[in-house]
């Protein structure tokens, strides 16, 4: 019975052993598992990062000069504080995935090692423990064998003696014999039951201290292990949290730059930049004349008419043969409609071009003042290897000091020719009275001035020959032809184009249907009823280059004229 009893508790514990065994592999995994889960986060944090650091560089201002345009107005200065800010909230994302990795990562892979070593020392121990008291339990039961048959060996032994005994025909000897044998056998039993007894003793003695100390001892180290493991994992798992709790004061902070930019947006001051950076300087068109439909036409041919009729306008003097902007034909000038204009800027509307040479003069003051600068230093440094030789030749400085001397001789010529021009472009512009001044006299002049309008509504043409002025469009160059007249708005290097041009031949001769008042530069005015010389067709633009007299002509609106084109210039006569 005590044997099937201890063969059921050494069964007992191998199984428990395989399985512990099982559950903490299971329990090995699960560490495995979860480092892997936060390696997975640490990446994602890591690539969430590089994208939003990659958004920000992506829509970052280049550097050119429509980024630095924007970059005055508060809702562009908004949008890059937004970007950098984004930029350092990537950057807390990083610091998460680092977080991850250093606090998290590299602490459960070095765990991890430790406790697979300690799970395989236990468990060998578990083993060795198990497989001592077999041992001892396999000597325990060969000694217990040997004592058994001993035992029976003895008893046979004293039963043929004492056969041998009973039996008269057995010789003494043969008595004495067997009964040596006898006492022999008997003597081995004694020796085995001995030997059993005290194989059996010291088994029960490591038994108890197998099922009693050893095991629970290695039980209760597996348990600690595992209990340590699962603490581990808490650990971890708060650590988890703690590094995203950590960078929310940082990244609270971000967001709160970003509100705070959102917040710093001002409408009217954005408004206002862009009224500052458009406005063009030229006076708003006065009122439109009033054409009286109901008097007669004067139709008249005479030289004296047209003279009279001449006499009775007031139409500006202006350069007879000057065919300027918008009227260039010259492909090389182009770049002045374009952009890339001239260097004081003429290409520009009165406002916009002070502002450029007022910023230039600024750009060209400072350059100054760096000159200066050097130039003090340089004379300082000259004053102390005056004073102190050994330190160095006052005469290796004078050549600097020279060419600083020209280059600010060079830059105040520069100055001086910027502001001449900002000095023309501010006598140039109309204050408020004159503005007032101006309209009066403009309505005056639409007082006096009757016509048929109803054909100019049909057929006046709506541009000029580049397609980018018109006569309503254009009604501060006539106010200002009406004030001043000998004032105009050329450019010096148009007006050698043109003076240097050859005087065009006749190709034949046209009549106005009707008045026009020529008041942009290029135009001619003419009369109702008056004849003038062709000397330009019409090329597709809607205006046809007349002349009135050697020193006059100009563009005039095709529609307004009838055109008489001699035969050996176009081979008929074209009507418009």
């Amino acid at each position: 019975m005590d044997k099937v009893e201890t063969l059921l508790k050494e069964q007992q514990l191998k199984d428990q052993f395989d399985n512990l065994e099982k559950h903490t592999q299971w329990g090995i995994e699960f560490v495995e598992k979860y480092a892997k889960f936060v390696k997975e986060r640490s990446e994602i944090e890591t690539n969430y990062a590089k994208q939003i650091r990659n958004l920000s560089k992506k829509y970052q201002p280049k550097k050119n000069s429509r980024e630095e345009e924007e970059s005055k107005y508060s809702f562009c200065r908004a949008f890059l504080t937004t970007l950098n800010e984004l930029n350092d909230y990537a950057g807390q994302h990083e610091v998460i995935a680092e977080n991850l990795t250093s606090q998290i990562i590299v602490e459960l892979s070095r765990y991890l090692q430790e406790l697979k070593t300690e799970r395989k020392s236990h468990f060998h121990d578990g083993r060795k423990a198990q497989q001592y008291i077999e041992s001892s339990w396999k000597q325990m039961e060969s000694c217990k064998r040997k004592f058994e048959r001993d035992c029976k060996e003895a008893e046979r032994a004293q039963q043929y003696f004492e056969k041998m005994d009973a039996d008269i025909n057995v010789t003494k000897a043969d008595v004495e014999k067997a009964r040596q044998q006898a006492q022999m056998r008997h003597q081995m039993a004694s020796d085995s039951k001995n030997d059993y007894s005290s194989y059996l003793q010291k088994f029960n003695q490591e038994q108890n201290e197998h099922y009693y100390t050893i095991i629970p001892n290695i039980f209760q180290k597996l348990q600690d292990m595992e209990e340590k493991r699962i603490e581990r994992i808490g650990v971890c798992m708060k650590t988890f949290a703690d590094v995203d709790r950590q960078v929310l004061p940082i990244v609270g902070k971000c967001l709160d730059g970003m509100t705070t930019a959102a917040e710093s947006i001002e409408p009217k001051t954005d408004s206002k930049q862009v009224v500052e950076s458009y406005k063009s300087g030229f006076e708003p068109p006065g009122d439109v004349e009033f054409e009286d439909y109901g008097q007669a036409m004067k139709r008249t041919a005479s030289e004296t008419s047209l003279s009279n009729s001449r006499e009775s306008k007031e139409k500006p003097a202006g350069k007879s043969k000057g065919k300027l902007w918008p009227f260039i034909k010259n492909k090389n000038k182009l770049s002045l409609k374009l952009g890339s204009g001239p260097e004081d800027f003429s290409h520009l509307p009165p406002e916009q071009r002070r502002k450029k040479l007022q910023g230039k003069i600024d750009e060209l003051n400072k350059d100054i003042q760096k000159e200066m600068d050097q130039r003090d230093a340089l004379t300082k440094m000259k004053d102390v290897y005056i004073k102190n030789p050994q330190m160095g030749d006052p005469a290796s400085v004078d050549p600097r000091l020279t060419e600083i001397g020209q280059n600010i001789e060079k830059l105040r010529f520069e100055v001086q020719k910027f502001e001449g021009w900002l000095a023309e472009v501010e006598e140039r512009m109309p204050s408020k009275s004159d503005t007032h001044r101006r309209s009066g006299l403009y309505e005056t002049q639409n007082n006096t001035t009757v016509s048929n309008s109803c054909a100019q509504d049909r057929e006046r043409p709506l541009s000029s020959p580049d397609g980018s002025y018109t006569e309503e469009q254009n009604s501060e160059t006539q106010v200002k032809a009406n004030t001043d007249p000998n004032l105009t708005s050329s450019t010096p290097e148009f007006d050698d184009e043109f003076d240097d041009e050859e005087t065009l031949p006749t190709i034949g001769t046209c009549k106005a249907l009707y008045p026009f008042e020529g008041h942009n530069e290029g135009t001619i005015s003419v009369a109702e009823g008056e004849l003038l010389y062709v000397i330009e067709d019409d090329k597709g633009d809607g205006w046809t280059r007349v002349r009135r007299n050697e020193d006059e002509e100009g563009y005039v609106p095709t529609s307004y004229i009838e055109v008489f084109l001699e035969t050996n210039a176009k081979g008929a006569m074209t009507y418009i």
